[in-house]
């Protein structure tokens, strides 16, 4: 851009200005999701082909303008399957998320606000928890209980929420005595409205950053138990199963693992460097 002088225009001024102000990353970190959301909600606005549709008569075609990503080991098109696959990766980041969270709600409420005893044995039990690590106990879930979405979304679920209930926690514990929180006592506010109308959407507030990263992070450990075979079973159109589908033939057909892998690192990155954005701008960072 060039630079601004006395003589130039106002017009091109407030234009320059504003085109510093946006960056190049986060707008294509939004515009890639929003592509995805989509994707999710109206797969057959980009692929026309049954991702289900087996033609072994085009089996391991590499990627051409017939098969934009090529075509897998019994002729599906891998670019319909893995826009097919948007709508279950992206559901199982966002329900996986939401239950980590309202675990950790849960938790972090009573470590916040049941006294030192109940605050004690909280953190006993996420010092337990995090003695595993988030995959491992995602996998001790899914070996408990099979395989499958609803067991895969759960444990993704249960290994993100110790994580998140330390952050409410403390939250819960730098606000529960906030000026707004004692003049809603002293009005006599019942405990419980106290906490769903000012406690707790305070003490959320700063972990919305962290919820939006935690998508990508839950799309991800995801995608591993699905590529280890504990998700969704073959040959359902989802990211981590299409890697697992596309392993034994990686050598020769390097498509049937790339292109999924891509969507699950862009993904990924997208919801981090749109977080980090929304984080600096809630920061007031930014000018």
């Amino acid at each position: 851009m060039s630079e601004l002088t006395l003589d130039t225009p106002l017009p091109a001024i407030r234009v320059q200005r504003t085109a510093n102000k946006v960056r190049l990353g986060p707008v294509l970190a939004v515009t890639f999701l929003f592509l995805l959301i989509i994707a999710a909600i109206a797969p057959q606005l980009f692929a026309h082909s049954d991702p289900l549709g087996i033609v072994p008569r085009d089996a391991f075609h590499p990627p051409s303008w017939e098969h934009w990503f090529g075509t897998d080991q019994s002729g599906r098109d891998i670019f319909s399957r893995v826009i097919y696959g948007t709508r279950q990766s992206l559901f199982i980041g966002l329900a996986a998320t939401a239950i980590a969270m309202s675990i950790a709600i849960v938790l972090g409420l009573l470590g916040g606000l049941g006294g030192v005893r109940i605050d004690r044995g909280v953190g006993w039990l996420l010092e337990v928890l995090f003695a595993f690590p988030s995959l491992i106990l995602a996998l001790l879930f899914v070996a408990i209980f099979g395989s499958g979405i609803g067991p895969l979304i759960v444990a993704t679920g249960l290994g993100g929420a110790p994580g998140y209930a330390r952050m409410v926690r403390g939250q819960v514990l730098a606000v529960r005595n906030a000026g707004y929180i004692e003049s809603a006592k002293a009005l006599g506010h019942p405990p419980l409205r106290i906490i769903t109308r000012q406690l707790l959407p305070n003490a959320m507030r700063p972990l919305i950053v962290t919820l939006t990263m935690g998508v990508g992070q839950a799309i991800v450990w995801a995608s591993a138990l699905s590529f280890l075979g504990l998700g969704a079973r073959p040959p359902a159109p989802e990211w981590g199963t299409m890697l697992s589908m596309g392993r034994d033939f990686i050598a020769n057909a390097w498509w049937l693992t790339f292109f999924p892998g891509l969507f699950i690192v862009l993904t990924t990155l997208s919801t981090t460097v749109a977080g980090r954005y929304l984080q600096q701008r809630l920061e007031g960072r930014l000018s």
